[in-house]
């Protein structure tokens, strides 16, 4: 079970990676002006900013009624599903590329937190999405959720290691290449938002 777990949060991790938002534009501004040692330590920021987020999810989580849980996971479901619909839409109609920060700030770890802390996505992912999931698991085990927590975390600071990497290495991603992997984000998308209504929908109805 702990092995499912882990591996679901890192399937998870996956689309969250390859998805532009805010803070990895940030990072990749940092890789592309200052390289990669410079850049490396922002790429942690997620792990500071991110337990204060956990911790009121798991607050909020623990004192509602199963039912609520099982409409978070619906939710959580269509808007993975929603996001899917975007990066497609956005796939067909040009080549989406990362785009540096017009103005690029000093890099250091401090701004990357500021950067996460205004971010929406953190909060909507962990309240929508992944919270949902990490409650599931603990009510089982301590040692299951937390596999869930360990298999995201290490894809997503595994993925923007080498994501700073290329970026500080070769300048700026394909534009073929990028498209591929926004593609293969989109279906995990799919794939792991599907799974959720399919869930609560079954848990809701029964």
């Amino acid at each position: 079970m702990m092995v499912l777990y882990f591996l679901q949060g890192a399937a998870l991790a996956l689309p969250t990676v390859l998805t532009p938002s805010p803070f990895k534009l940030y990072v990749i501004a940092q890789a592309l002006q200052h390289g990669f040692r410079r850049t490396l330590p922002a790429i942690f920021a997620p792990l500071i900013t991110d337990g204060p987020i956990i911790a009121a999810v798991l607050l909020v989580l623990t004192q509602t009624p199963a039912w609520f849980l099982h409409l978070l996971r619906l939710g959580g479901g269509l808007f993975l599903l929603y996001l899917a619909a975007r990066l497609l839409l956005s796939l067909r109609r040009a080549a989406p590329q990362f785009q540096p920060a017009e103005q690029v700030v000093r890099e250091n770890l401090l701004q990357a937190v500021i950067v996460n802390f205004l971010n929406p996505n953190p909060y909507l992912f962990w309240g929508l999405v992944a919270g949902p999931i990490m409650m599931q698991g603990l009510q089982q085990a301590v040692g299951v959720g937390l596999s869930f927590v360990l298999g995201f975390y290490v894809v997503f600071i595994g993925g923007l290691f080498a994501l700073i990497l290329l970026f500080s290495s070769a300048g700026r991603l394909n534009p073929q290449v990028t498209r591929l992997l926004l593609a293969v984000a989109a279906l995990a998308m799919v794939a792991i938002g599907g799974s959720q209504v399919y869930q609560a929908v079954g848990a809701l109805a029964a």
